[in-house]
Order: C-alpha cells, then sequence, then structure tokens
C-alpha cells in the first residue's frame, strides 16, 4: 500500500470565548463571593456580550460564559442590595436608638 499524498485535514481549530465573556464571569463569581460591588459590572457586561452574539459581532463559543456571568451578576446585585438595605435599616434603628437614649438620660 502506498502513502497518501496529501496529509490528512486538520480537525477546525475550537472557537475560545470572548475576552468580555471571560471577565462577566469572573466578574459574577467575585461578585457573590467576596466582593459584591463587582456584581452589576459583570451583569451589564454579560448582557452585552450575549446582544453581541445575538448580532453575530462576537463568537458564539462564549454565550454559556455569559450567559453565567450575567445570572450570577443579577444574584449578586440582589445580594449587595439586600446588604445595603438591611445596612441601612440597622444604621437607621440602632442610631435612632442610640438618639433616643441620649434624649431620655438628660
Amino acid at each position: 500500500m502506498s502513502q497518501p499524498l496529501y496529509p490528512p485535514p486538520a480537525s477546525p481549530a475550537s472557537a475560545s470565548a470572548s475576552r468580555e465573556a471571560v471577565t462577566a464571569l469572573v466578574l459574577g463569581i467575585l461578585g457573590v463571593v467576596c466582593c459584591p460591588f463587582t456584581a452589576p459590572v459583570a451583569w451589564y457586561l454579560g448582557q452585552n456580550e450575549l446582544r453581541a452574539i445575538r448580532d453575530g459581532r462576537a463568537l458564539a463559543a462564549g454565550e454559556g460564559m455569559a450567559m453565567a456571568g450575567k445570572i450570577l451578576g443579577m444574584i449578586g446585585t440582589a445580594l449587595l442590595g439586600l446588604v445595603l438595605i438591611l445596612g441601612l435599616l440597622w444604621a437607621l434603628f440602632f442610631g435612632g436608638m442610640a438618639a433616643l437614649q441620649g434624649l431620655t438620660n438628660r
């Protein structure tokens, strides 16, 4: 048997996710785990990347990462809002209680 004249075709290179999709995912994870101020940024970047994929301006390979970043950004933003509201209520309640106690001890 003779050797083939042409080399076998190379497998197509797998498309990698865009930088924005990876950034959205990383910021989403950070927003949920330790730094909630990055969560709204992850939500924004994930939404923009999904829009770019839908419009054909970005590769579809990053769709999963962009969606995960967007969802984690939404969760992190909700947690951030909850923490801010609870902190505000705590400050108002205990600050108000301290002010009332200061008035009664005169």
